[in-house]
């Protein structure tokens, strides 16, 4: 396993007041600590390690996704650093991925910047889509994030 400073590769995320906000005056002192971890698979996206909190990132994903979309995703795994620094239990078995507080929380967050950049409601919704979830939990993802409401019309493509 090879580590690498989460700034060689991302820049500028100490300014972006969302991030800001999850470290606080720490902001530069974590990024500046934070390492991430490449792997070679088209399956997946980005992770936290529950080990000890470095980032995951397929770097098919990274050479392939809309640069908007790997801002995002970066959003919400730095969701989920602060969550292993707060000592939360990142996969909880007790719930879905969609209906996990752990995901619902860092959802919100990267929704909430998404719409600061300026994605649209729909938008938002196709950037949540992931493939191994059913429609039904894309539904409950949905009204989680307060989009739109779950019953409106199917969800997948």
């Amino acid at each position: 396993m090879h580590l690498y400073p989460f700034s060689d590769y991302f820049q500028g995320f100490e300014k972006v007041p969302i991030v800001q906000r999850l470290f606080g005056d720490k902001t530069a002192q974590v990024l500046r600590n934070l390492k991430v971890e490449f792997y070679s698979a088209k399956f997946g996206y980005m992770a936290v390690s529950d080990e000890d909190g470095h980032l995951l990132i397929s770097a098919y994903h990274l050479r392939t996704a809309d640069p908007a979309i790997i801002y995002l995703d970066v959003v919400h795994e730095l969701h989920h650093v602060k969550q292993f620094m707060e000592g939360k239990e990142l996969f909880l078995n007790d719930f879905e991925y969609v209906d996990s507080p752990i995901e619902i929380e860092a959802y919100l967050g990267t929704v909430d910047e998404a719409r600061r950049i300026g994605f649209s409601d729909d938008q938002i919704v196709e950037y949540l889509k992931i493939e191994w979830i059913t429609d039904e939990q894309m539904k409950r993802l949905i009204q989680h994030m307060g989009l739109r409401k779950a019953e409106e019309g199917s969800v997948t493509s």
